[in-house]
């Protein structure tokens, strides 16, 4: 299995053949992941520094976890508090990470371009857990192998990303992703949170749902990423649900085995109904959570494997 990759930043420097390796070892461990010995150890020696510049549940606990089950020595460095805080750089700060020897750095940070700045200046594997408007490659990753699993292919399907697509990192990685896997991709959401720019990427730009969603395979729904808008980008949550909220009436215009996704965390009643959001035979959005800690470990393993490399 070839991954010639030192870091993994984005989705845009992996070629399709990259991104299948990924998913493929990452099946193995979905398998693991439900075995009661849930341990593989093939980081046994090596040491994981989790730096979360920026507030996170899911993605940390996921990395976490991912480590632990693979048998590194996982830190979690409290970023909140650190010297960052106190005026320190980001040049500083990899500066005595080198002296520390790790060898997995995973950084997510608000300020897009940040982890490639650290991890031109680190000696380690670095891993992008998601900067500022830019990417979060495993996002697009685990949300790959949820509907490759779903839907048998990963290839020529209709994909809706519905939502604040002009605040999101994940709508930027899965673009670049799904782009690369021959996907037919819809964007829609409100002319202030749909850029006209995104059509670029090669997908379809739709201001109404009941147009974008019609035969579609998956509806990716997006949170409003409130912390990121400096304006009013809607009228009022509730006239964007009755508008762009995702519930029956509007699922029932995509295909009838069509799937329903969630970065997470989830609006109930903004983004999505919640009956539709928990409904077992339509949504994978706890899928998406399991397919996480799975292609986390993937793709640590294959990093770990150049470092050994290399050494």
């Amino acid at each position: 299995m070839s991954f010639a990759h030192r870091h993994l930043l984005g989705i845009e420097h992996l070629s399709p053949s990259d991104i299948t390796a990924i998913l493929d070892l990452a099946e193995t461990y979905v398998e693991l992941n439900r075995q009661p010995a849930k341990r593989a150890d093939v980081l046994a020696g090596l040491t994981q520094i989790n730096m979360f510049f920026e507030a996170s549940t899911r993605t940390q606990a996921s990395f976490e976890l991912a480590g632990k089950r693979l048998g590194a020595d996982v830190m979690n460095m409290a970023m909140q508090a650190s010297s960052i805080k106190k005026g320190e750089t980001l040049i500083d700060t990899a500066m005595t990470l080198n002296a520390m020897h790790p060898d997995l750095l995973v950084v997510r940070h608000p300020h897009s371009g940040a982890v490639d700045l650290l991890a031109q200046k680190v000696n380690c594997a670095v891993l992008n857990a998601g900067d500022g408007r830019h990417e979060h490659p495993t996002q697009a990753l685990l949300d790959a192998l949820t509907i490759r699993r779903a839907k048998g292919r990963l290839h020529r399907l209709n994909v809706a990303i519905c939502g604040d697509i002009a605040h999101s990192r994940v709508a930027r990685s899965n673009l670049i992703l799904l782009g690369k896997m021959e996907n037919r991709i819809r964007l829609i959401g409100p002319p202030t949170l749909v850029p006209a720019h995104f059509a670029e990427f090669g997908a379809e730009v739709h201001d109404d749902m009941h147009e974008g969603l019609k035969d579609v395979d998956v509806v990716m729904m997006l949170r409003l990423q409130k912390e990121r808008m400096d304006g009013g980008f809607i009228p009022s949550e509730r006239e964007y649900y009755h508008r762009y909220g995702l519930d029956s009436e509007k699922l029932a215009l995509a295909k009838p085995d069509a799937i329903v996704m969630h970065p997470g965390p989830m609006n109930r009643g903004v983004e999505i109904d919640g009956t539709l959001a928990d409904d077992i035979n339509r949504s994978v959005i706890q899928d998406q959570v399991e397919m996480g800690v799975a292609v986390r470990m993937a793709a640590m393993e294959l990093l770990a494997r150049n470092l050994r490399g290399a050494a």
